[in-house]
């Protein structure tokens, strides 16, 4: 018999083949780099990416238009391309938002495309989602394999803050989508060393600024440094490449601000959260250091650099961890950060064999944690604005370490791999109950089953390593012999359990948040929680925020300073001739969700809706709130009035703060003014250019009723509402008051 016709090894029994691949996982000889793909893995893909779109797009229009603030600015983009240019809040550019306009192309293309509806102006941040998870996967699975790839985007996919914020109108989801991009190309460039890839990621930073200016550059520095230091290219050509990859920076955010800056004042819109019509006092100032120093003029806050938080929360390396945070971010980022400090352990010394794809691990795991570090550090500590729904820039960075982390330690095995891996299960479990716990009355059950399944899970995972020790042992005995391990087949359902305890909680508060509108400035994602802050940094209980499309309740009309009103309806407070705010939900309506009583910490179900007089945001007039936070219900007479001979005129109204005059232009798609801007502190217009602009027969119409902020008047407000209400006829239309600026009073 040839060599070529002996018969090769009798191929093992099925039982045989599925315990070797079992075994293969936990042992450390496996190799640890990529590996090819399984049949079942495209089908998984798929998988993860149509159950994602579903959870984004499910009862999306819910929300109405949610936040009106950027939606008004998308309407005014898709009938105006100089709107659509500077991110202008209405189609007649008299003010832009108070943000670059990158995050509002996409949507306005959508509108332009598709008309005006919540489906045109949401969809696009739903696909944003998607395209997060799906690139997430990818990044991850270069080098840790198809279950670290699922794990990390299935983890983003069902963090409760990713699923508020893409299926939100913010610009927190291009931003989101963006860093991500930019992570992807920078691994790349640490796995090839072309330089094509990090000119790519400086684009997405590039072009993450123009989304949301200095925060986009946040986790610049650490990606640098490791690049520096890992990239498999000499030192000098590290540098030269670097150098590109920052003068992409430059061209791809430089030209818009370059053309802003140059463009003549008097023929754009002013830039709205500036106080002197710049864009880079907006940059370096109110969305710059002053979010870090709590000195923002023209705030909410009014810039006065609050220590410790001031009206939006303790500093403190806490406060991600906190009653108002936890529930929206934290549910993994125990496990991240022990898997973290355990990934770049293991692979701190590569063996000589896989030096090279373990040195390469290594420095994913410093590009991922240090995006982590630097972002959680800076959110923790900052005075400034910072809003929960803030920490949906941690979400991928807590998903990537989760998934890599839990990958790596598994392959390699052993006593130690164990330990962590079980140790990991135990915390986040632990800690899941302690989130669940905040909300007693919302699925009792479920932080009990948590806690129990999560126990019995870390168990399941140490028993490979008694049966290693048992199988030592048996075979080392005169003609003994190595058991089953079936032990590992338990290790295997251990895990599993495992994954599945992590995520049931954020699952939960997941599925709460899109089976919930959400609507107005300030939202969050799940229940109603115990410790709540009651003010600015705390938001709404649960993000059921009950005005128009879920915003501040009823914000607007009504009620003695200290009376409480019923549910719909708010305090007056300091707020002149507001409206009625309008609960799309009224069987909700004195639940969850309602906003603290005067002076109180803590969120509180049941309340009978929203007091007046002080209170709330930092003792100060509730009523004042209501235009900065919300838009007001606008009724089919007002939109009648409005629209009438609306084309003679270059607004057809004017209305102070941005979230008053959004509501009553996206109800008649025609532009309205924001006097003052988002917070009604901006000095746009002036007296005398508003006077100039009613004596040309510019507006039609002013709105009563709303007032800026606790940032303060800096905009003349009260001196244009003075001199209209002096000047011309008042024209009330069921609860909402105006002025026709064509007839003298």
């Amino acid at each position: 018999m040839t060599p070529q016709q002996r018969p090769g090894p009798p191929a093992p029994p099925p039982s045989a083949a599925r315990e070797g691949a079992v075994a293969s996982l936990t042992d450390p000889r496996t190799p640890l780099g990529p590996e090819p793909a399984a049949r079942w893995e495209r089908p998984a893909l798929l998988a993860l990416l149509l159950v994602t779109a579903a959870l984004y797009l499910w009862s999306l229009s819910a929300s109405g238009y949610a936040n009106q603030f950027y939606s008004a600015a998308v309407q005014a983009g898709s009938e105006s391309w100089k709107a659509f240019f500077f991110g202008s809040s209405d189609a007649a550019n008299s003010i832009t938002v108070d943000k670059p306009p990158a995050a509002l192309w996409p949507m306005a293309l959508s509108v332009r495309l598709f008309g005006l509806s919540s489906w045109a102006v949401l969809v696009p941040e739903a696909l944003m989602g998607v395209a997060a998870v799906g690139v997430l996967r990818g990044a991850v699975r270069r080098r840790f394999g198809a279950g670290a790839g699922l794990l990390a985007g299935g983890a983003l996919a069902v963090t409760p803050v990713a699923a508020l914020m893409f299926r939100f109108n913010n610009p927190d989801a291009l931003l989101c989508l963006l860093m991500v991009g930019a992570i992807a190309c920078v691994l790349r460039a640490l796995a090839d060393g072309r330089t094509r890839w990090l000119v790519l990621a400086g684009v997405c930073f590039g072009l993450g600024f123009l989304t949301k200016t200095l925060q986009a550059w946040l986790i610049l520095p650490p990606l640098a440094v490791v690049h520096a230091c890992c990239a498999p290219v000499a030192l000098r050509r590290r540098f030269g490449q670097l150098l590109l990859a920052g003068l992409a920076i430059v061209v791809s955010a430089g030209w818009w601000v370059a053309l802003v800056e140059l463009w003549p004042a008097a023929s754009r819109p002013y830039i709205g959260g500036s106080q002197h019509n710049s864009f880079l006092e907006l940059t370096f100032g109110y969305n710059g250091f002053g979010r870090i120093t709590g000195n923002e003029t023209g705030s909410v806050g009014g810039g006065g650099g609050r220590p410790g938080g001031g009206g939006w929360g303790e500093t403190g390396i806490t406060r991600l961890f906190s009653s108002d945070m936890g529930g929206q971010i934290s549910w993994l980022l125990p496990a991240a950060l022990i898997l973290l400090v355990a990934g770049v352990t293991v692979l701190w010394r590569a063996r000589r064999t896989v030096a090279a794809e373990q040195a390469g691990q290594r420095a994913e795991f410093l590009v991922w944690g240090g995006a982590l570090l630097m972002t959680f550090t800076t959110f923790s500590f900052m005075s400034g604005i910072f809003h929960q729904y803030y920490n949906i820039a941690l979400a991928p960075y807590i998903a990537a370490l989760v998934g890599m982390g839990a990958a790596l330690l598994w392959r390699r095995g052993g006593r130690s791999a164990a330990l962590v891996l079980a140790g990991t299960v135990a915390v986040t479990a632990g800690w899941s109950f302690v989130l669940l716990n905040r909300s007693p009355d919302w699925l009792p059950w479920l932080r009990w089953t948590v806690a129990a399944l999560g126990l019995l899970a870390a168990l399941g995972l140490l028993l490979p390593v008694r049966a290693e020790a048992a199988t030592r042992k048996e075979a080392a005995a005169p003609g003994g012999r190595a058991p089953v391990r079936a032990s590992r087949r338990v290790a295997v359902l251990a895990a599993g359990l495992g994954v599945v305890t992590a995520l049931a909680g954020p699952v939960a508060y997941t599925l709460d948040t899109v089976n919930t509108p959400k609507g107005g400035s300030i939202i969050t994602a799940g229940p109603t929680v115990q410790g709540g802050m009651g003010g600015p940094g705390g938001g709404f209980p649960g993000g059921r925020m009950r005005g128009r499309n879920g915003g501040v309740p009823g914000a607007g009309q009504g009620g003695a300073p200290g009376q409480a009103l019923p549910p719909g309806q708010g305090g007056q407070g300091r707020m002149p001739g507001g409206t009625q705010g309008a609960n799309p939900h009224p069987q909700r309506a004195g639940k969850q969700g309602q906003f603290p009583a005067p002076g109180a910490r803590g969120r509180q179900a049941g309340r009978p809706g929203f007091p007046g007089g002080r209170g709330g945001f930092g003792e100060r007039g509730a009523g004042r709130m209501g235009g900065l936070l919300n838009g007001s219900k606008v009724s089919d007479r007002a939109k009648a009035l409005l629209k009438k001979d609306a084309d003679e005129y270059t607004w057809a109204a004017a209305a102070i703060g941005s979230q008053n005059a959004a509501s009553y232009q996206l109800a008649t798609e025609k532009p309205v003014m924001a006097i003052g801007g988002f917070n009604g502190s901006d000095p746009s217009p002036t007296l005398a250019r508003f006077k100039a602009y009613v004596a040309a027969g510019k507006i039609h119409y002013f709105l009563a009723g709303g007032q800026g902020g606790p940032g303060g008047d800096r905009g003349g407000l009260s001196q244009i509402t003075s001199w209209v209400a002096k000047t011309f006829q008042k024209v009330t239309v069921g609860d909402a008051t105006f002025y026709d600026l064509t007839r003298k009073g």
